[in-house]
């Protein structure tokens, strides 16, 4: 029995791992425009050739948080990176990520506490 557990722990294990460098991944294609649109969890599950909620439940078990926190996480990261390294007005950096920039302001602040100009202001 314990070399079954150990196979399902190395394969949530996996599985964990290219859901994380598929976003990784997935958030530079649309940054630098190779791609149009940020997928949906389901559309990068079934990439991954598993289901959503497979998909789900093990970056839950193995991460301790809902594959969205992570996706959220890196987007928040790369906005980061776009304002501190760009002179980009805030919209056009929204824009970059698929993001209204309004909604995108809130997004941020939910995320960090500041607006997208506050955090520049603040850091630069």
């Amino acid at each position: 029995m314990t070399g079954d557990n150990n196979s399902v722990s190395k394969r949530a294990q996996e599985i964990t791992e290219k859901y994380l460098a598929f976003i990784d991944q997935h958030i530079d294609d649309v940054i630098s425009g190779r791609t149009s649109e940020l997928m949906q969890l389901a559309q990068i599950a079934s990439r991954l050739a598993v289901s959503h909620t497979h998909l789900t439940d093990t970056v839950q078990k193995t991460m301790g948080h809902h594959p969205c926190h992570f996706y959220d996480a890196r987007i928040i990261d790369k906005a980061k990176q776009l304002l501190l390294q760009s002179d980009k007005p805030v919209a056009d950096i929204a824009l970059t990520l698929t993001y209204d920039p309004s909604n995108f302001t809130k997004f941020f602040r939910k995320w960090t506490g500041l607006t997208p100009g506050d955090f520049r202001k603040q850091n630069q």
